[in-house]
């Protein structure tokens, strides 16, 4: 039994080749051919049977020598009139045409319902049929669109790109979409015009898989287009905006700092009393307070400096191996008054093993300060805040925590923007500039880092920063060697998170907090 069903497939398969072959020679469309096909392979399996019966019965009447041929050229021949009767039947019927061909559920859909325009292109090109709800938009732009290859409308620039499309397809890709200009021809007012449009591109293949043309669905993009080059125009001119507002805070904090020497350096002077003493203690009073509000403005400054580095792409990394303990206990040392003074313990805890890394040192050193300095300002007294510091799968992970205010959720998102605080108010009780905490990430996404901020109103905040401690989230390789300057390539791309719910931090800036 399964030699037989072999033989009868091979001989189906024989059957269709042929069919396929001959209506192929006379030039009907792929989806005729696919239902012409079938009949005639349901008539070929129909006169198997007579094709061997027909001879034995005559060979009862006749000498079999004359039976055997006579039955199966008359089987042969009401075969051959069977199935060009079927196939003019079918024909009659009328053709089947494009409409079938995509109403895969039966249901009588007309193009006419499709919005666009539809093409039914060959295995060259040239389209056969088209229809579409919005098809008389797209006709005054297409030249004879029945009579040459699609090619030939698009423009010229673009013929490419169609081609390749259409290549892609007849490789064997079932799908390919693609965005040209149809040129209105050259008469009339609008001789010149051009039309966008996207052409979604579908394969449509034989029975066999063989590639038999492309239906094409066009949709006019030319107000996506339009818009798409204003975003576009608009993209440009924010970046120049933002290319201006960095050269004006670089050019703003230089010319700045110069007045602020002198006013700390005669400050000092007037503190150390080099030139006499002062009459009263309303006079130190006064020039503690101007030295003071200098330092607090020249820290300002410098942030806003190093921010504009950052965005600008000007900002340099000095990568030396140091070790961390040092930095930490550093900022200990530079802050344990500050803490002392309001009432605070201020604590480090130091892991294992903890040696060198590879980093920028002055940047990891203003992280710390900026991240500590924030913690004693928003710690009550009578709190604590806690530095830890480890080693971790080759990443140096540094954690600040503290047991003061606290952040609400819903603000934590608005935190690392520059110029951005949680209080905004004139009656604000904590002074700052709100710069802080975006150089901070601005350094640590320098480093290649991450940066985390966890918070419970009323409870504390604890925040997490992960840097390589190899120095190889920089993008460099080849960093071990001391003093080695590595600039930030391009830029830092700021992305406002808003509370709407944008997920996308601005990690561009820095920390910096100088005493001077």
């Amino acid at each position: 039994m399964q030699v037989l069903s072999k033989i009868a497939d091979r001989a189906i398969a024989v059957v269709d080749r042929a069919a396929h072959g001959c209506l192929v020679r006379m030039g009907d469309t792929p989806e005729a051919r696919t239902a012409e096909i079938a009949i005639l392979r349901s008539l070929f399996l129909a006169f198997l049977a007579p094709l061997i019966a027909a001879p034995l019965a005559l060979s009862m009447i006749i000498s079999p020598a004359v039976a055997l041929p006579l039955g199966v050229s008359v089987v042969v021949a009401v075969l051959l009139i069977s199935s060009v009767s079927a196939l003019a039947v079918l024909r009659l019927r009328g053709p089947v045409g494009a409409n079938d061909a995509i109403d895969p559920a039966g249901v009588g859909l007309p193009l006419e319902v499709c919005p666009g325009m539809v093409l039914f292109l060959d295995q060259n090109g040239i389209p056969q049929s088209a229809g579409g709800r919005d098809a008389a938009l797209y006709i005054p732009y297409l030249r004879e669109p029945l009579e040459r290859a699609f090619a030939e409308q698009v423009h010229v620039t673009d013929r490419i790109a169609f081609a390749s499309a259409f290549d892609r397809l007849r490789q064997g890709d079932d799908a390919a979409a693609v965005e040209v200009r149809l040129g209105r021809p050259a008469s009339g007012s609008d001789a010149g015009r051009f039309m966008n449009v996207r052409l979604d591109l579908s394969a449509r293949r034989d029975a066999y898989g063989q590639f038999a043309g492309v239906v094409g669905v066009m949709r006019d993009i030319t107000a996506d287009v339009a818009a798409r080059a204003e975003i576009a125009r608009m993209a440009g001119e924010v970046d120049q905006a933002n290319d201006a507002k960095s050269r004006f805070l670089a050019a703003v904090s230089h010319e700045m700092r110069t007045p602020l020497n002198a006013i700390l350096g005669f400050s000092d002077i007037l503190i150390g009393e080099y030139f006499g003493r002062l009459e009263n203690d309303r006079q130190r009073e006064y020039v503690h307070l101007i030295r003071q509000s200098g330092g607090h403005l020249l820290s300002v400054v410098n942030a806003m400096l190093d921010m504009s580095k950052i965005e600008a792409g000007r900002y340099e990394l000095m990568l030396e191996p140091f070790p961390i303990a040092e930095a930490v206990s550093e900022c200990e040392s530079m802050l344990g008054l500050q803490a002392r003074e309001k009432g605070l313990t201020l604590t480090s805890r130091l892991g294992r093993g903890l040696g060198e890394v590879t980093a920028d040192q002055r940047a990891i050193r203003q992280i710390l300060i900026n991240l500590v300095g924030n913690a004693i300002k928003f710690t009550e007294a009578g709190g604590a805040v806690t530095v830890d510091a480890t080693i971790e799968g080759g990443d140096l992970k540094l954690s600040i925590s503290d047991t003061g205010i606290g952040i609400a959720p819903d603000k934590i998102k608005l935190l690392g923007q520059p110029f951005v605080q949680i209080q905004n108010d004139y009656n604000r009780r904590y002074e700052g500039s709100g710069l802080g905490l975006s150089l901070v990430k601005g350094l640590v996404a320098l480093h290649g880092g991450r940066f985390a901020m966890t918070s419970r109103v009323g409870e504390g905040t604890v925040v997490s920063l992960t840097v390589p401690a190899d120095g190889s989230g920089t993008g460099r390789e080849d960093i071990a060697g001391d003093g080695k300057m590595i600039e930030f390539p391009p830029r830092l791309k700021a992305t406002v998170e808003r509370a709407e719910g944008q997920k996308e931090e601005r990690l561009d800036d820095d920390a910096k907090a100088k005493i001077a």
